[in-house]
């Protein structure tokens, strides 16, 4: 059985929940978000939280309602991140921002962000500190997008700083959908933590993966558009791992042509071959694979249960997944 088809029942109730959150006497606002949720992705993060919960006690109405803020947040950042990007499709549609405006999609993106408050606040257990987690989630995922623009204009970022955009504007989320649900069944510290570091190790690895994705051959590949990252002149897993084997000159030379990629796009395919020259995506793959590794060894201290199992399972998904 799937992870989807055991959780099927709570699922449900997350996704009636959010349906519900959403419904609002604005026809344009409840037009637009009906038809978003009719492609809702893959909903990782509130399966996460299902499954921490569930692995460490029994999923109740504040598990559910702590998955909902989860996909409501996440929601309500890639409305964000759309303007942001100027992204012209998402899932296979077109953005919110390309057929309303940017103005609509980050007020839209407002109003997602308020309902996944609204479900925090309603809860009865750990609803506080699991409001300041997400708040201070939020103020992660502003740093990691304002340190990536940083970066990008000046083409020196590190794998040090990679690792904090990363975390800020994935992994960030990740942590935060696994430590509230299990504080939603009062897990112990200690159970806590280790599904939050879990969870933080998941989300690294499955950015990286999305980086790896970005040197696919094609977009039929993977089903969405590559080569987008280097355009935007942004350095991830794959040519950082490329740029610490080279000389300090020639990593320089590198560098410089992904700053000057805005004036010049041919520079981008340059760059892709010499990341592929290198065995760059090779090399940032086995770092991802660490990462994974990493992750499931933080949930041995969880009791046996299925639900651990599919925690084990979707680091698995992370790893060899295809889109």
């Amino acid at each position: 059985m799937g992870v989807r088809e055991y959780l099927r029942p709570q699922m449900d109730q997350v996704e009636a929940f959010i349906q519900a959150s959403l419904v609002s006497d604005i026809s344009l606002l409840d037009a637009v978000n009906r038809q978003l949720r009719e492609h809702p992705g893959k909903m990782l993060r509130p399966i996460l939280t299902l499954l921490c919960a569930g692995a460490l006690g029994k999923i109740n109405e504040d598990s559910i309602r702590y998955a909902a803020a989860a996909e409501l947040l996440h929601n309500s950042t890639l409305l964000h991140d759309d303007v942001v990007d100027g992204a012209t499709e998402r899932r296979g549609l077109p953005t919110v921002s390309s057929l309303l405006g940017g103005p609509a999609a980050v007020l839209i993106g407002d109003f997602w962000l308020t309902k996944c408050m609204d479900a925090i606040l309603g809860a009865s257990i750990a609803g506080n500190r699991v409001l300041h987690i997400f708040a201070r989630t939020l103020g992660a995922l502003a740093e990691g997008e304002l340190l990536q623009m940083q970066k990008a204009q000046k083409g020196d970022t590190c794998q040090e700083e990679y690792i904090r955009i990363i975390y800020c504007k994935t992994a960030s989320l990740f942590e935060s959908s696994a430590r509230s649900g299990a504080l939603s069944v009062e897990a112990t510290e200690g159970q806590v933590r280790a599904v939050g570091e879990f969870a933080r190790l998941l989300g690294i690895a499955f950015q990286i993966k999305d980086d790896i994705f970005d040197y696919a051959d094609s977009e039929e590949t993977i089903g969405k558009p590559v080569g987008i990252d280097l355009l935007e002149q942004k350095i991830t897993q794959p040519l950082l791992c490329v740029l610490d084997s080279v000389s300090e000159a020639e990593a320089d030379a590198v560098r410089e042509k992904v700053v000057k990629v805005a004036g010049n796009p041919a520079l981008a395919s340059e760059v892709r071959a010499f990341v592929l020259e290198h065995d760059g995506v090779q090399k940032a793959e086995e770092k991802m694979q660490q990462y994974i590794s990493d992750a499931v060894a933080c949930l041995e201290i969880l009791p046996e249960t299925p639900e651990k199992n599919y925690l084990k399972e979707i680091a698995r998904f992370v790893g060899k997944r295809n889109y």
